[in-house]
């Protein structure tokens, strides 16, 4: 993301009409899952492994990521219909193909906005699982093991201008869904 979108996204005022707001918040979906569904399964890897690896390149030298040896994880975004399979192996993090018959361990699902809510630390997950917000099926274990390696990120950790996009995006959304709860 070049530095002069991430300036113009802090230049958007997070006080729009509510009303326009949610309008904008719950067309989005709509607009990426068609798009999205047409990128290629290597092409998502070339995209999110990459940043993964990036994002979590502490935990894995540190062998936060053994846990998941030989394990599938299925990350699931309901609204835009992304599947995504990872699992690690030879300290690295893998990618299924979307047409493989790999049966996941584990399974964590949510909406893009849960999702963003809990990157942008808006929301924490214990409170969206237990609201049924955040599903996670499967192993237990291994999926409080997932859940408390993604608790331990940093925001600061991802690179600036994912970062600042990341944070304005969850408190963009965070304000919406508090003025229409008022």
């Amino acid at each position: 993301m070049s530095n002069s979108f991430s300036l113009s996204l802090q230049r958007l005022p997070l006080t729009l009409p509510v009303t326009i707001r949610s309008q904008i918040i719950n067309t989005i979906p709509n607009i990426l899952r068609p798009t999205l569904a047409l990128i290629p399964t290597k092409l998502q890897k070339k995209l999110i492994l990459p940043a993964l690896h990036s994002v979590f390149n502490e935990a894995i030298n540190e062998g936060d990521f053994d846990f998941l040896e030989g394990k599938w994880l299925k990350i699931s975004i309901t609204d835009l219909n992304l599947n995504w399979l990872i699992s690690f192996t030879d300290n690295q993090l893998i990618m299924a193909d979307n047409n493989n018959t790999i049966k996941e361990d584990v399974s964590f699902s949510a909406s893009g906005d849960d999702l963003l809510l809990i990157a942008g630390r808006k929301q924490d997950p214990d409170t969206l699982f237990f609201q049924r917000r955040l599903k996670i099926e499967g192993d237990t274990e291994l999926g409080l093991e997932v859940k408390n390696l993604i608790d331990a990120l940093e925001l600061d950790q991802l690179p600036k201008s994912i970062h600042k996009f990341v944070e304005y995006s969850a408190s963009l959304l965070q304000q919406t869904r508090d003025e229409l709860n008022q």
